[in-house]
């Protein structure tokens, strides 16, 4: 269960965040951007150049809004900490991206295990002002709405490993593109910079076989050609490959176990 509640929206769309929210809102993103800018791909990059992202207060939902809906047609929408898959997925169908109200505590600074306001708008909305990715996200929501709920767990990995944990080849140099890690301080620099986790080429058989767990940083990271591969899975059949991989079962994990754990 959360301890975080999403605070209400008004008329106009708008948060009544506080001032120590703004705060640490600046303090989260001034940390992040000194390490994204030589991390992160150019469609992140350049997303983040559109938003515009203010650093002395907490943006509002209708400034995402504006920005997005120009460039891809998405918006974001305001949600409880909490939301159930078929919610999930139906947004997702209908290019609205959720977010929760929410910003973390100044105790949990560096880290949560719940996607916060940090987490969803400086972690994934810059990729939703890119076309091929918003439609790949686009795709895998109405899959996923058309999915029962074994398929659903073998999606869940499928989005872990691009939306949330992805990386891609750029120009000779491994870039981050997963909303996961690029809002992660600690997750940004274990990604690329440590010998620790393997960096596999993306294969989406793989991908959907491979176990994960949320409270570590990955054992492993799928690496994309370029962007266009991720989008050019919306033309795949998905679901023939979900079935397959459900035949073919999990591959051993590469961490201990936990009791939360993802099947």
């Amino acid at each position: 269960m959360t301890k975080y509640v999403s605070k209400p929206i008004d008329e106009l769309g708008f948060v009544a965040w506080s001032s120590e929210e703004d705060q640490i809102w600046h303090d989260l993103v001034v940390r992040q951007l000194d390490l994204v800018k030589a991390r992160a791909c150019k469609e992140y990059l350049r997303g983040l150049d559109l938003l515009d992202l203010p650093l002395d207060r907490v943006p509002q939902l209708p400034e995402i809004n504006r920005v997005l809906q120009r460039e891809t047609g998405w918006q974001v929408e305001p949600v409880p900490a909490l939301i159930d898959f078929d919610r999930f997925f139906a947004l997702l169908a209908d290019r609205k991206f959720p977010v929760a109200t929410f910003l973390r505590s100044r105790e949990e600074f560096d880290y949560l295990q719940e996607p916060d306001f940090f987490h969803e708008i400086f972690g994934h909305c810059a990729m939703l002002t890119n076309p091929k990715f918003a439609e790949f996200t686009r795709i895998y929501g109405k899959l996923g709405s058309e999915a029962d709920a074994k398929q659903r767990v073998y999606l869940a990995r499928l989005y872990w490993f691009t939306v949330e944990f992805g990386l891609l080849e750029q120009n000779g140099q491994t870039k981050i593109y997963g909303g996961g890690i690029l809002s992660s301080p600690g997750e940004t620099l274990y990604a690329l910079d440590d010998e620790r986790p393997l960096r596999q080429s993306f294969d989406l058989d793989t991908v959907l076989r491979t176990p994960y767990r949320i409270d570590i940083m990955q054992p492993t990271y799928f690496v994309l050609d370029d962007i266009d591969q991720l989008y050019q899975l919306r033309s795949d059949d998905l679901t023939e490959y979900v079935n397959r991989a459900m035949n073919a079962g999990l591959l051993p994990p590469l961490f201990e176990p936990k009791d939360k754990t993802h099947a």
